[in-house]
């Protein structure tokens, strides 16, 4: 006669109880890594973080096709790098504890970056470029950085936040001096102004010209830090310049500014994955 064998009720309560337990750790982690993305979201850590993910492969890839010497190399960079972590990923360890300690780590909100169409962006530059030929006519002292793929969150989060659409006459306003967001830099994210007033790295380059001031020296600074794009109109004599990737190009006319923002952020087909991640 066979015999069957029956959980006992302690056995199903044991199974029950590490199921639930199990659930409950899983859905924990998976709240706390999605907090955690939204924290770096916006910030430069994005592309360590994929350069991180780029040497994994290449450490994993140079080990299955038994590329001794280069797996050798790869896994002496990643040791070197677990040192290195705690100080390139110091903002936004910074950010991440300030926010503990005030108690928004878990309500964190961050604005929403739009990624603008082709028409978008073509209309962003636009008033960009009019915004600038406003102020350089008056020598109204100005620093306009635009993001491209390399966050600028840490840097967005020192200003004041405003979120408003990009129009030449509000860039404008913005800096009429005396008034409160003129000093400091304007960030702007896709087609949207996302903050004011914003302090941003100098540059430490020791070529640069002794005639550069503050203002220069700063958009050339956030320039070497990341790819992002800065307009800076001269106070002092209403010159027009852009600095990208720690160059300067100065004395632009209508036509050379826009044609240098349009040539540094026209839309590159490989952004999808950047698109995607930069969207609510």
């Amino acid at each position: 006669m066979e015999q069957y064998w029956l959980p006992s009720l302690d056995y199903l309560k044991t199974i029950l109880k590490f199921n639930l337990s199990s659930i409950i750790d899983i859905l924990i982690v998976a709240f706390v890594v999605y907090k955690l993305m939204l924290l770096i979201k916006g910030t430069r850590a994005v592309q360590l973080i994929k350069g991180l993910a780029v040497l994994l492969i290449a450490t994993a890839l140079s080990s299955m096709l038994n590329l001794d010497t280069m797996n050798w190399l790869l896994r002496q960079a990643m040791t070197a790098l677990v040192v290195a972590l705690p100080v390139v990923f110091q903002p936004e360890l910074r950010r991440a504890l300030e926010k503990l300690g005030r108690g928004r780590l878990f309500n964190y909100t961050q604005l929403t970056p739009l990624v603008p169409a082709e028409v978008g962006q073509v209309k962003v530059i636009t008033e960009i470029t009019r915004a600038a030929m406003i102020l350089s006519k008056n020598k109204i002292g100005a620093l306009i950085v635009i993001e491209k793929e390399t966050g600028l969150g840490e840097h967005i989060d020192t200003g004041s936040k405003i979120d408003g659409l990009v129009s030449a006459e509000f860039l404008v306003n913005i800096f009429i001096p005396k008034t409160p967001l003129h000093d400091g830099a304007v960030i702007i994210r896709g087609n949207r102004v996302a903050a004011a007033a914003c302090f941003l790295p100098l540059s430490e380059n020791p070529y640069l010209i002794s005639s550069l001031g503050t203002r220069h020296r700063a958009g050339i600074g956030i320039s070497e830090h990341s790819d992002a794009v800065a307009v800076i109109i001269s106070e002092e004599t209403g010159a027009i310049s852009v600095a990208v990737e720690g160059m300067l190009n100065r004395h632009l006319d209508e036509s050379g500014l826009q044609e240098k923002l349009t040539s540094h952020l026209k839309s590159r087909p490989g952004n999808s994955l950047s698109s995607l991640w930069h969207r609510r």
